[in-house]
């Protein structure tokens, strides 16, 4: 091309035609919130709640109590005594859903709130990794999850139902709770 005035004002076109409008910056903004939406979705409908989210009693029994919603067992919330030859027959779950005893010893639900004593310092990575390969923490050659975690029916979901549902989990309010760690049989 000869006139670079042309070849300027091609290259401006071009330049602009890259660029988002403002409504598909919109629509940008507007997927990641689906993603969120999607991912609380799934949440809800794969029982995360039943076990990850203290229980408050209503006249309706039991629900997930909305300021400690998927907050894990609370660090200060003793279990009471069971019979241990009970414990290696049966699965016993503490009367709040968020601890379960059996032949592996106790196991405790985790906090999966964006506080740091949840999965406020986790990577897509290690959430991959956990719900995947079944690793604590996302961290490969670490312990495994413990029963009940069912961590191989999560494994069967897209990527892109993963991310939605970590997406999720990072938007809630961060609830500082450390979670008790696993106990062994017959303790």
């Amino acid at each position: 091309m000869k006139n670079p005035l042309l070849l300027l004002g091609i290259t401006a076109i071009l330049s602009s035609c890259s660029q988002p409008a403002p409504q598909e910056k919109a629509a940008m903004v507007d997927s990641s919130s689906v993603s969120i939406t999607r991912g609380e979705y799934l949440v809800n409908t794969s029982g995360c709640n039943d076990c990850h989210s203290p229980k408050m009693m209503t006249d309706k029994g039991p629900v997930p109590d909305p300021a400690l919603l998927l907050s894990g067992h609370p660090q200060n919330l003793p279990l009471p005594g069971s019979d241990t030859a009970t414990s290696n027959h049966w699965i016993l779950f503490h009367m709040g859903g968020t601890a379960a005893k059996g032949p592996w010893g106790t196991s405790f639900a985790a906090n999966l709130t964006p506080d740091p004593t949840g999965l406020g310092n986790w990577s897509e990575e290690q959430f991959f990794n956990a719900m995947r390969k079944g690793y604590y923490k996302g961290i490969e050659g670490g312990r495994m999850l413990l029963p009940l975690m069912p961590w191989p029916a999560y494994a069967q979901m897209t990527d892109e139902d993963l991310r939605s549902i970590f997406a999720y989990l990072k938007s809630l309010p961060p609830v500082k709770n450390i979670v008790p760690a696993p106990l062994p049989p017959g303790a």
